[in-house]
């Protein structure tokens, strides 16, 4: 589930009027609705507010089960570590974007051109199909509001929560209609940083296929459309994407350094990114990616042993089958890999500005130092100006293979023209749907590592398209929404580590015959190794057996179970919930937030 930002800067002058019209006078302070929403100008400004606000600005610093940081998030601790925020709007229960919304949609048809309406009222539509994407992963069941509410209207402005139902009706009529009058030519828009018809199907195949899912796993039986039902609206608009989209997996030739070359590149390749955020460090708007991966300061994050256990062979093969995954050791487990693994992690030879980065267990909890969104170049931590992506075709290839597959009519043929196209830009081989479900995978499929509720005919296909979803879409904000729809929480219950080391001793991780990494026990004397790490066991590095096992920086972090009768919603604000009752409108909390 899962971005854009433009400097906008209005000057607007209001006119003067005589004295005799002084009882008459509109507000100086402010442009009313008789004065604006006339032009396509007006329209658009209005609007440009919506690609800040609503879309989501970055999401490689997310955590989640696949990647961690010093301090876990509260998701992650669970139980009281997840308390019911006390503010006004706190924890999401925010409705300030949706006004603006609403505003633009009931004054559109001011403006003196009929087609800058069409245009506008689908890109406004598609935002608030996407604003209320947001709520529905958060909460549930909210509040379906499509006009503007003034402070004395409290029958609307302290409604109940309508049904999800109703409000995925509301949302699915909206992004249809995007759909349908958004433009489809590339050349028409300042595409990839604007929306079109493309970015509402994207939308279309991405919240069917949560709510899809949700419901099947969750077992959510309500009135109206059931499981099956968006699954088949999330495939079919994926499909009709892939198919006649002007999108493809984009290649350079150069399979290597293919997949991180997209997520550095100074603008988002048009190839590939659907919808994307613009940086640009003239304006200056930038992000941190650099500093959140090579500072202490942004919380030292890393990859978790779980998740580069995922990755596959590079020839398809499993890692969780070869002898001794267990027990083996940073130099031996990153060989001959899925090549994605060595663009979203360092790795032997990796370089950064001229130099030579090692995996460093001082950056990093777990000593698998992120890179995918880090560019070169960069000489400010919170300087980079590389664009990042809201939705790419690579994700919505991805999103069709599951709907298929959860709805049991997935083909090798569905496979062939979106997992196996993806698995091609960095030559891996290819997902056979028959030896998938022939054998599906212990490892994603265990009570420890993954996932043990999925079953049925596609049991291992649906459990090779997951991996290839973590794999692909690594730090691109997807994984906790898809941990909900899945009912994955146990997932966030498994345990958080890093890499192995048997014990004391010296580590070459590069192979130059010069150790990187040198851990030494509380009864030796410190190493003197020049150039390398140098670690005291139990103090400065952890492990889950005392002196060997894997890294364990959050063992003795106090962890409360998932609650899987409360954790897959977020609660409402005790002080939103304290409004209601106090206007006389009791607000139902979300069940198990007391």
């Amino acid at each position: 589930m899962k971005k854009y930002i433009i400097p906008i800067v209005m000057l607007l002058a209001v006119g003067a009027t005589s004295c005799d019209d002084a009882l008459d006078l509109e507000p100086q302070d402010r442009i009313t609705d008789k004065d604006y929403f006339n032009t396509e100008n007006d329209l658009m400004l209005f609007s440009n507010p919506f690609y800040n606000n609503i879309l989501p600005k970055k999401a490689y610093d997310s955590q989640s089960d696949l990647i961690v940081a010093q301090d876990l998030s509260n998701e992650l601790r669970g139980g009281s570590f997840r308390p019911i925020p006390k503010t006004s709007g706190g924890g999401g229960w925010k409705w300030t974007d949706l006004r603006r919304i609403n505003t633009l949609l009931e004054n559109v048809d001011k403006c003196d051109n009929p087609s800058a309406v069409v245009k506008y009222t689908a890109i406004t539509r598609f935002f608030r199909a996407y604003f209320y994407f947001d709520k529905v992963v958060r909460f549930g069941d909210v509040p379906w509001y499509d006009t503007q509410i003034g402070s004395t209207d409290k029958d609307l402005l302290y409604k109940a929560r309508d049904s999800r139902e109703l409000v995925m009706t509301k949302m699915l009529e909206d992004v249809n209609y995007a759909i349908e009058n958004l433009p489809d030519h590339k050349a028409q828009t300042n595409v990839p940083y604007r929306v079109t018809k493309w970015a509402a199907l994207a939308l279309k195949s991405q919240f069917c296929l949560f709510e899809g899912t949700f419901r099947k796993y969750h077992g959510l039986q309500i009135e109206g459309h059931d499981a099956e039902y968006y699954l088949k609206q999330s495939a079919e608009a994926a499909a009709e994407l892939i198919e006649n989209g002007p999108y493809k997996i984009w290649s350079s030739g150069k399979p290597a350094s293919d997949y991180r070359d997209l997520f550095i590149a100074e603008n988002a390749n048009a190839d590939e990114y659907i919808l994307a955020i613009k940086y640009d460090n003239k304006i200056p708007m930038c992000h941190d990616a650099y500093g959140f991966s090579f500072t202490t300061a942004r919380g030292m994050p890393g990859y978790t042993r779980k998740f580069i256990n995922m990755y596959l062979m590079k020839d398809g093969t499993k890692f969780t089958d070869r002898a001794g995954w267990q027990e083996m050791t940073y130099a031996d487990e990153i060989k001959n890999r899925d090549p994605r693994l060595s663009q979203s992690i360092r790795t032997p030879g990796f370089t950064l500005n001229k130099k030579v980065h090692n995996p460093n267990l001082s950056e990093s909890v777990t000593g698998y130092n992120p890179i995918k969104f880090v560019p070169d170049g960069v000489t400010r931590n919170d300087y980079c100006s590389n664009d990042l992506p809201v939705f790419r075709i690579a994700e919505v290839m991805l999103n069709y293979a599951e709907a298929r597959a959860e709805l049991g009519e997935l083909t090798q043929d569905d496979l062939d023209k979106t997992v196996n196209k993806i698995r091609d830009r960095v030559s891996m081989p290819h997902l056979d749907m028959a030896e998938a479900n022939a054998n599906p995978d212990y490892y994603l499929s265990s009570t420890e590592y993954g996932y043990p509720n999925v079953c049925g005919a596609n049991k291992g296909v649906i459990l090779e398209i997951r991996r290839e979803r973590a794999v692909e879409l690594s730090q691109e904000g997807d994984r906790w929404a898809d941990i909900r729809r899945w009912k994955a929480g146990k997932c966030y219950d498994q345990p958080i580590t890093g890499m192995y080391f048997p014990g004391a001793g010296s580590y070459d991780l590069d192979g130059d015959g010069k150790p990187e990494i040198v851990l030494y026990r509380a009864d030796q004397a410190k190493p003197d190794v020049a150039g390398a790490q140098v670690y005291m066991i139990g103090s400065e590095v952890k492990l889950t057996q005392g002196d060997k096992g894997y890294v364990n920086y959050h063992g003795t972090v106090e962890r409360t179970p998932f609650n899987e009768d409360r954790d897959y919603y977020y609660p409402i604000s005790s002080y939103d919930i304290d409004l209601y009752k106090a206007a006389g409108y009791p607000l139902v909390q979300n069940p198990g937030w007391f």
